[in-house]
């Protein structure tokens, strides 16, 4: 590929993004046509609501990967990391042809962010295997809600700005620091990229088993983050998580640690669920600050929130502008988020698909709804969740419902066969195990059993990586017709 220089940098105008309906390609290429590029992308699958967001900004969608898709008058293409050495695509930029005599240069997405985005600012980057979405956005939120004007790109539509992305004018620039790899041809971590001022690093346990072998080789990963915060930055490590503890020991500048851990600086005490909001006191090296009223369910996301207002805390935040922005954040579309209710049954979505987040899910959705029968409806969809690494461990994280149904693994071929989740022994072991379990492959099959035989009051908790092929509105319209 083709490194742009400094000089052609800056007379880029007119970008392609390769792969662009990605939520981490799809918001930069929000936030470049809001910086005033000519943008352009192509996807194999164009579907809401990113092409709808994309569409709605006026950026031409190509479907499906072709040479054709790149004008000769381009001056950069982004390539996202889902497309391979042998896209059309790329083929045409590396070999022969007119697009490869022109030599346009080329960046990765996270290069991208960082060249157009980052470089002038303060970058906040929030990395770990769990809570990403959710910290990055109430960290991006409490910002924008106290004037600051943050600029930021996150793996999730915040409700309250309803997109994925903010170009912000303040000094600061939250991301949502991912391990997954960067490119086809630059296989090291995305979050290296991002020059980091200051890193909230949660809790970080093994994941992607399509590109990391073990717990080991993750931490390698994020033993290359490390090095990237300068000597004056600031590292914010969960105290509950003993991989985020040996990370944090390798960082000799200004640190702290957050959770629940006696040994944990920032921690939560005198905690209480409400059906709306959760309550703790904010003790900071034995020292009680004051209290927090969150709107979000569960301790994980409690954890979560400590994070963010150790960080928040050390830019200059009070307890009182915390707590005035979480009394507006709306929170992010696919976290525990309801989709709809009919005769009190509550459809919720949810994006969990690792063990840990499943078992937190469950738990954060009983202290909601106490005294509603809970089904935990479940898709085995992600590269790491269709495979049988975490067999086991799906038994007792999923155990916590009244329920369960597992639907059938997403695209099974593309697993090799003696590698691959086991559904119907998954449900075999949650029932001998005491909780009732089903596989049912299908989703028509799902909705129609569990619309014929569930009992109000109740929450359908449905979760998965991805689409689940529409189960939430096809639940609800079913629900409506049994009980209208």
């Amino acid at each position: 590929m083709i490194s742009p220089t400094k000089q052609s940098l800056g007379r880029v105008k007119k970008v392609h993004l390769i792969a662009i309906c990605g939520m981490g390609m799809g918001s930069l290429a929000g936030l470049l046509k809001e910086k005033g590029f000519e943008v352009t992308g192509s996807d194999d699958n164009i579907y809401p609501p990113m092409s709808t967001q994309l569409e709605s900004l006026g950026i031409p969608l190509y479907q499906g990967y072709r040479p054709e898709n790149l004008s000769s008058n381009l001056d950069l293409v982004i390539v996202g990391n889902a497309v391979s050495r042998t896209n059309p695509e790329v083929t045409a930029l590396l070999e022969g042809g007119r697009l490869a005599q022109k030599k346009i240069p080329t960046l990765s997405m996270p290069q991208a962010l960082f060249e157009f985005f980052l470089k002038e600012k303060t970058p906040l980057v929030v990395a770990g295997t769990h809570g990403k979405t959710t910290t990055a956005s109430l960290l991006a939120w409490i910002l924008n809600h106290a004037g600051r004007d943050a600029g930021f790109l996150i793996g999730g539509i915040l409700k309250n700005f309803k997109k994925s992305y903010h170009l912000g004018g303040g000094p600061y620039f939250v991301v949502e620091g991912d391990e997954y790899d960067t490119a086809f041809f630059d296989k090291g971590p995305k979050f290296v990229h991002y020059a980091p001022q200051m890193v909230l690093l949660g809790p970080v346990e093994f994941d992607h088993a399509d590109i990391y072998k073990d717990l080991n080789d993750v931490m390698g990963a994020f033993e290359k983050l490390i090095p990237v915060i300068p000597p004056n930055g600031f590292l914010v490590a969960c105290a509950d998580s003993p991989q985020t503890l040996k990370l944090a020991s390798l960082f000799s500048g200004r640190k702290t640690t957050y959770g629940f851990s006696l040994q944990a600086e920032w921690r939560a005490e005198q905690i209480t669920f409400t059906a709306e909001e959760a309550n703790f006191q904010v003790v900071y090296r034995g020292k009680r600050l004051g209290s927090v009223r969150s709107p979000l369910a569960g301790r994980h996301n409690i954890q979560n929130l400590l994070g963010v207002i150790a960080l928040t805390t050390n830019i200059g935040f009070c307890l009182e502008e915390i707590n005035r922005a979480l009394a507006r954040f709306e929170s992010v579309k696919r976290r525990q988020e309801v989709r709809g209710t009919v005769h009190d049954v509550i459809v919720v979505d949810d994006f969990a698909h690792h063990p840990t987040a499943i078992a937190e899910t469950i738990t954060a959705i009983r202290s909601r709804y106490p005294g509603h029968f809970l089904w935990a409806l479940f898709e085995p969809r992600s590269n790491t969740s269709r495979r049988n690494i975490f067999q086991g461990e799906f038994v007792q994280s999923l155990a916590g419902a009244d329920e369960v149904v597992i639907a059938d693994l997403y695209q099974p071929e593309k697993i090799p066969a003696g590698e691959r989740l086991d559904p119907q022994k998954l449900a075999g072991d949650i029932t001998q195990g005491g909780t009732r379990a089903r596989f049912i492959p299908a989703v028509p099959e799902i909705v129609s059993t569990v619309v014929r035989e569930v009992v109000p009051p109740a929450v359908l908790l449905v979760m998965s990586n991805g689409g689940f092929g529409g189960i939430h509105s096809k639940l609800l319209e079913t629900l409506k017709e049994r009980f209208q």
